[in-house]
């Protein structure tokens, strides 16, 4: 048996990708697969989609459970009950392993005693506790890191544990070198079995570029409406500025989260008439088919999905230096690259207009540099390395 721990807030996000394509791979090697997540949503076409291939889900929090979200992942920053060295409620435990989840999850997988336990974590150490359990039970554990946040770090009382759990896993794969970089600069450590990996995307071609003459210039934004990691609310104040209302551009955000209505409300504030909001969208190819580059403001990454798939089609990127979003790209050549503040993004976002005509070439480039380090099926891949730890 193969247990994989998602710890994702969301309902379903984009660090879902590997682990649930390579749930195929598995299982044509005659091994059953678990998923844990703190809460399996009803009635989400991904998770039924699971069920379907024989997948056995199980939440780690009661249906009535209190979601913790920011307050779980920041929750020793907010902690009214911290004591001196960092540590929770219970000093005989760091703050990281006193949740209800990783409680639930010692009483699970110490019966179901898998072959090896995927940890896939939304950040860097959001799922180190489950590693934690895996060490008590002598489980054989990997760590996948999705994301890692340059202000965002280990409280000092759940270091040292956090540490054992990085160096006693098989294997811990990021998906970009900033964040394997930062991960161990974060940690103190080197990390050796350390690996950078891809996700699988979505799409699987090139897509014709638009027309821009009848159309005007159209940037398409994809991804969580969360402006702590996304920024979205730095562009929305960027298109505020007068020489971009007036000139024939316009900013397609695609996706859902909880700033959605905050955002949508900053716009109406600010009265662009030169940005909207598509919700959560399943056919990514039919999106691009209609909009000539992506800008994507972030603040905090990993390696975005969405980057590595309009290059994939044939757009070029417009983003920050966030995490590992600028590591395809060459400025000029295949995108253009800022910094996370919005006078940055501002002149960038100039840059590129003053080469709005070569954006058909340098989308063209980018899609064959994507091509030309882009595993074929890197789901399989990551696959085939786990079982030489089974």
């Amino acid at each position: 048996m193969i247990v994989i721990v998602s710890t994702c807030e969301d309902s379903w996000g984009g660090s879902e990708e590997l682990w649930s394509r390579s749930i195929a791979f598995f299982q044509s090697k005659g091994l059953q697969v678990t998923v844990f997540k703190k809460k399996i949503p009803q009635e989400h076409y991904q998770f039924d989609l699971l069920h379907e291939q024989g997948v056995q889900l199980k939440s780690l929090l009661p249906a009535e459970g209190r979601k913790k979200g920011l307050f779980r992942q920041f929750g020793s920053v907010f902690s009214t009950n911290k004591s001196a060295d960092g540590a929770g409620g219970d000093k005989k435990r760091p703050w990281f392993l006193q949740a209800e989840d990783v409680d639930n999850f010692e009483a699970e997988i110490k019966n179901l005693r898998p072959r090896l336990v995927i940890i896939s974590q939304a950040i860097n150490f959001d799922g180190l506790a489950y590693g934690h359990v895996c060490n008590i039970y002598n489980i054989p554990y990997v760590i996948v890191c999705h994301k890692a946040v340059d202000f965002y770090w280990p409280e000092p009382g759940d270091r040292p544990a956090m540490r054992r759990v990085f160096q006693d896993a098989r294997a811990c794969y990021f998906v970009s070198t900033h964040n394997k970089r930062l991960t161990e600069e974060q940690f103190g450590l080197r990390l050796p079995h350390g690996e950078v990996i891809f996700n699988p995307l979505k799409v699987s071609k090139k897509i014709p570029f638009p027309d821009s003459h009848t159309t005007g210039w159209k940037l398409c934004c994809i991804g969580r409406l969360f402006v702590l990691d996304k920024g979205q609310d730095m562009l929305l104040r960027v298109l505020s500025k007068p020489k971009w209302k007036k000139r024939p551009l316009h900013v397609s955000f695609v996706g859902s989260g909880r700033d959605e209505v905050g955002l949508k409300e900053m716009a109406n504030l600010l009265e662009l008439t030169n940005v909207s909001f598509l919700g959560q969208v399943q056919d990514i190819e039919a999106v691009w088919k209609h909009h000539h580059a992506l800008i994507l403001p972030s603040r905090s990454e990993g390696l975005p999905l969405t980057i590595v798939e309009a290059m994939k089609v044939g757009r070029p990127i417009i983003t920050t230096d966030a995490g590992g979003s600028a590591e395809l790209l060459e400025d000029g050549v295949n995108g253009f690259i800022a910094q996370s503040n919005e006078d940055s993004i501002d002149s960038t976002l100039e840059r590129a207009w003053a080469r709005r005509e070569d954006w058909e070439t340098l989308g063209a480039n980018a899609s064959n540099h994507v091509a030309s380090v882009l595993p074929e099926v890197p789901e399989r891949d990551f696959v085939d390395n786990l079982l030489t730890f089974i």
